[in-house]
């Protein structure tokens, strides 16, 4: 896990803590490690100087640290302890050793069905937990996900809300991570569970593929994928591919709700792990097919630009960056590695009719199998033409008829004798 050493100007001691380390800084704070008198280590998180005296961004970080107390469960970083009325507002939870999903599949790949069905399974049940308690994260994603040794654990409540509210915090300004945000959310309507439930699909589906089920690009071009567009889950395992597809149709009451994701990933996780192919459940859409080639220029610029605000130039997305090993909401350690697209800026890939794309050693054998039919038909072609060309030759022969030989009248003794009269 990557950590820094402390820099000038930050705190050596926050509360009754003592800091160590940086593990990250964000559009919000700054995150450290620190530990308390007993040795309990901690992920601090500080408000930015600049910040502090700003009362938006102080309700902010106070609807953060109210959303981790009401959370119950071990699916989230455990809230230790908060100073709300401090000059530099800051509060510090239980410190959460391991990498993110994010970091986790940048360095090592894509994870296997049964493992995305397992980490899948536990974030349904942690997912069950925060909603039940009247929270809605609205910005899950993998970099808001950490592994570890205990299971997944989900972090950054930072623009977490109750259940209902407008997903903007002004008018214009979509809240979230393009690519992971719910199409209700880019339009700015009301959140709710299933918000969290497209998230997670888009989650899993990056787990499965290394990229976003919309692709990359723009801020823009992704906004307007996602209330436009299908996802596209080729490379997502055939076990995985009709429950992520569910998670991410565009109406939020045609999503399954986080407590039967809980359930059927528990059942595929189990099969994977078996060897044992899950079947089919009624009711769940197949995963999407061939979509029209995607928008990447004036149309879906103009689309996004009538709901969201375009951000300055050399400024983050989101003002967020990924985060690694910590539970922060705008301090996480920015992480350079972002995935390619599989097939393009564009993604537009050859599928078949089953929505996948077809594998290069079948492409080559369907090649080779076309050419050989056709150096058979050409051969079988010439054939044909020259056997023809040969018995027309040979009617024509036998029909012209010969003309006849002349007829010469020969004596032997001489010429003839006169005639007398």
């Amino acid at each position: 896990m990557a950590m820094m050493r402390l820099r000038r100007e930050d705190p050596r001691v926050v509360g009754t803590f003592r800091l160590h380390r940086r593990l990250g800084a964000g559009g919000m704070g700054v995150v450290y490690l620190g530990a308390d008198k007993r040795g309990q280590r901690v992920a601090l998180k500080v408000i930015r100087p600049e910040l502090a005296e700003d009362q938006e961004f102080r309700s902010r970080f106070a609807r953060e640290v109210s959303a981790a107390r009401r959370i119950r469960g071990g699916c989230t970083a455990r809230l230790v302890a908060a100073d709300l009325e401090a000059e530099r507002p800051w509060f510090a939870t239980q410190y959460v050793p391991g990498p993110s999903l994010h970091d986790k599949v940048a360095e090592n790949g894509t994870l296997s069905a049964a493992e995305v069905a397992s980490i899948g399974a536990a974030l349904a049940e942690g997912l069950v937990a925060v909603h039940e308690a009247g929270v809605v994260h609205r910005d899950l994603k993998p970099s808001n996900i950490l592994l570890s040794p205990k299971g997944p654990r989900i972090i950054d409540f930072g623009i977490a809300w109750a259940t209902g509210a407008s997903t903007l915090t002004h008018v214009g300004t979509a809240v979230g991570s393009p690519g992971f945000l719910a199409p209700e959310q880019v339009r700015g309507a009301a959140v709710t569970p299933a918000t969290d439930v497209f998230a997670f699909g888009a989650t899993l589906a990056y787990a499965a593929t290394a990229d976003s089920p919309f692709g990359q690009g723009s801020s823009e071009v992704m906004l307007y994928r996602v209330v436009h567009e299908e996802p596209d889950l080729a490379g997502v395992p055939d076990a995985l591919a009709p429950l992520v597809y569910a998670c991410l149709a565009k109406d939020p009451e045609e999503r399954p709700s986080t407590a039967q994701l809980a359930e059927r990933l528990a059942e595929i996780a189990a099969r994977e792990a078996r060897g044992i192919a899950a079947p089919r459940r009624e009711g769940l859409p197949k995963a999407a097919g061939p979509r029209p080639e995607r928008p990447t220029g004036r149309r879906a610029e103009e689309y996004a630009q009538q709901h969201t605000e375009r951000r300055p130039a050399g400024g983050p997305t989101n003002g967020r960056t990924a985060g690694t090993g910590a539970a922060t909401s705008g301090g996480r350690t920015t992480n350079p590695r972002t995935p390619a697209p599989r097939s393009g800026a564009g993604r537009t890939p050859t599928r078949t009719a089953a929505g996948r794309r077809p594998a290069p050693s079948s492409k080559r054998r369907l090649l080779r199998q076309r050419v050989f039919v056709f150096v058979i038909v050409t051969l079988l072609a010439a054939i044909c033409i020259a056997a023809l060309q040969g018995c027309h030759s040979l009617t024509h022969a036998l029909s012209t008829p010969r003309p006849p030989a002349p007829i010469t009248a020969s004596h032997p003794s001489g010429p003839a004798a006169p005639t007398r009269n």
